[in-house]
């Protein structure tokens, strides 16, 4: 056993131990975060315009702080972009984070020296409670990949700005450094598919441990591999043991993900986001998230229903329920009050406090008063290519409105690993599933006003290609898993198999 391995057991451990007392202290933590938050804010410019002084518990809080998106933040970032101190919190921010929009363009979230710890931390906490739970510490010994956005950082009001996973790449502890792949100098490279070349060009020949990433970029990286040295991922890198990833649901891709490497091996789910580090694995055995509770982040959940309301339901963490579909908001050690982070969660357990990520608040169908979300078309397709035995590579879905004869419908664009021997067969098990998920879908498929679903088939590469075309292919960018109009699917078109 080298050295680093042998160290990590007994911090592992200490790190473990904190955190399992935190899982019984979450609601006294959160209290006193939202007291700490309050009393730190209210010298501030929107602390002062939003009377925090006179807010001393949560349901003042309500009331006094409106549930705000990052366009009606806009005007306070305005403010620290012209060069203003104390606007949301004390001093300036120590970054920004600076992140794409789906409606507000380029966005710049930020990042403060109070919460910076949280970024760090919380990636290093799921690392140490792996490995005090399986006892598996090898993997430090060996290379680590920690991909990231460019690590060269603009000024904006003399704040450094650029990509979250670039700004945190500034701050990997000393002695990991000497583990970290890929080179800064490749990790610089802004076009995606020259930067993914230099990645396996760096890495083929060392001794892979970890490897970590958004699921899509993975398994382009494996594939690269692959048509490299015509080897599976795991005969490459023997002792490749942990994958960690986050950013979007990993149910779509493992099994084409574990096909490539050719053996299973432990996974370890993260939440980041620009806005904060909300929740991580911490157990191989145990369903979900666990979420951050004591590390500078106040939650409050909106059902997911509500959430566009003009008055929604704010409740507490104290106040969630198992099962339940909520929008996740924000208050954080950052300056951000009461924000809609865009996410929705459902918590599958409140002892301790763990969620699954359910989707996005903005990324759903309901042009016929359907509302589908993200987890019940990933559920119902993951559930009939389990009952086919078949892989997908990759998929979106948006609504067919009708504008003439014939009804309106679904339309699934799926990019299949392999096709299933019957599509038809395979569309009416999706349509089943769909239908027992939601039974609002149910309603309008049984009362004839909708027609059942469509699979249109995506060319090998189509998404890839897509991405490409749109200037956003690799690095943390996903594909909607479904969108409430047909702007991603008229573009999708040009990529699809002829019927």
């Amino acid at each position: 056993m080298k050295i680093k391995s042998f160290l990590a057991r007994p911090f592992a451990s200490y790190i473990y131990k904190g955190i399992r007392k935190g899982m019984v202290t979450a609601l006294p933590d959160q209290e006193n975060i939202l007291k700490y938050l309050l009393k730190t804010g209210r010298n501030t410019e929107f602390g002062k315009e939003n009377r925090l002084a006179e807010v001393d518990d949560y349901a003042a809080y309500k009331q006094a702080v409106p549930i705000r998106d990052y366009e009606q933040f806009r005007p306070w970032i305005d403010r620290i972009k012209a060069g203003k101190h104390n606007v949301l919190w004390k001093g300036k921010p120590a970054y920004f984070a600076k992140t794409s929009g789906t409606t507000s363009g380029t966005k710049y979230i930020p990042i403060s020296k109070d919460s910076i710890p949280n970024h760090i931390n919380t990636a290093r906490n799921a690392l140490l409670c792996y490995m005090a739970e399986t006892g598996n510490t090898r993997f430090a010994d060996g290379k680590m990949i920690f991909l990231s956005g460019s690590p060269e950082l603009e000024r904006i009001a003399d704040i450094p700005t650029g990509r979250l996973s670039g700004i945190v790449n500034h701050h990997v502890p000393g002695y990991l450094r000497t583990n970290q792949l890929p080179s800064y100098e490749t990790n610089c490279i802004e076009d995606w598919e020259t930067k993914l070349g230099k990645i396996v060009d760096e890495t083929i020949n060392k001794d892979m441990t970890l490897i970590s990433g958004i699921p899509p970029w993975m398994q382009m990286y494996f594939d690269e591999l692959i048509h490299r040295t015509g080897k599976k991922v795991g005969d490459i890198f023997p002792n490749f043991s942990v994958m960690v990833q986050g950013g979007v649901n990993f149910a779509p891709y493992r099994a084409k993900l574990f096909e490539s490497i050719g053996r299973k091996i432990d996974c370890i789910e993260l939440f980041p986001a620009s806005e904060g580090f909300f929740a991580f694995q911490d157990s191989q055995e145990s369903e979900g998230l666990l979420l951050n509770t004591n590390s500078g982040i106040f939650y409050e959940f909106v059902p997911a229903g509500e959430i566009f309301n003009e008055k929604p339901t704010r409740l507490s963490l104290a106040e969630v329920k198992t099962g339940e579909n909520y929008a996740m908001i924000v208050s954080t050690n950052a300056g951000l009050w009461a924000y809609n982070l865009g996410d929705t969660v459902k918590f599958v357990s409140t002892d301790p406090y763990r969620l699954v990520v359910s989707g996005r608040t903005k990324h759903f169908i309901s042009a016929f008063g359907e509302h589908v979300i993200g987890e019940e078309v990933e559920f119902s397709l993951n559930k009939a290519a389990q009952e086919e035995n078949i892989r997908v590579t990759e998929f979106t879905v948006a609504p067919f409105v009708s504008g003439g004869e014939g009804k309106s419908y679904h339309e699934w664009f799926i990019e299949f690993e392999e096709a299933p021997a019957s599509l038809s067969d395979f569309a009416a098990k999706l349509e089943a599933n769909m239908r027992a998920k939601n039974v609002y879908y149910d309603d309008l498929i049984g009362g004839n006003i909708l027609s059942p679903l469509k699979i249109t088939p995506v060319l090998k590469n189509g998404f890839i290609d897509y991405m490409r075309s749109i200037g956003k292919l690799g690095g943390q960018n996903k594909v909607p898993r479904l969108s409430n109009d047909r702007k991603i699917a008229d573009e999708l078109i040009r990529w699809t198999i002829p019927a």
